[in-house]
């Protein structure tokens, strides 16, 4: 996978923190990285079963490469849910669709 693919995406120096530097374990790991979000994104459906797990593994496994905006929108997904389901249970329930916001797809070649 290019560098260039994800520029902007991926803050290479996280990256290059957690590989040491190594260009060809930053290059395994990316991979790694789109092949895995590739079968989590299946779970990203809210009205699915697992979505939250889904979500935290792409959360966690975004931030360890440096994606940080990844990572930022699955914690506020996290955190919409978590405040929903709070008002759900305290008998204010109002129905809620997650709207996920748009942004660029991973590049996957």
């Amino acid at each position: 996978m290019a560098r260039r693919d994800l520029t902007g995406a991926v803050d290479f120096s996280v990256l290059e923190g957690m590989t040491g530097g190594d260009a060809a374990i930053s290059e395994e790991v990316l991979g790694l990285f789109v092949e895995q979000a590739a079968l989590w994104s299946v779970l990203l459906n809210p009205r699915a079963d697992g979505w939250r797990d889904g979500v935290h593994t792409i959360r966690g496994a975004a931030a360890g490469i440096g994606a940080g905006d990844l990572a930022a929108i699955c914690a506020q997904a996290e955190t919409v849910e978590q405040a929903w389901r709070r008002r759900r249970w305290s008998g204010c329930a109002t129905p809620w669709t997650p709207r996920w916001p748009t942004s660029r797809p991973i590049a996957t070649s």
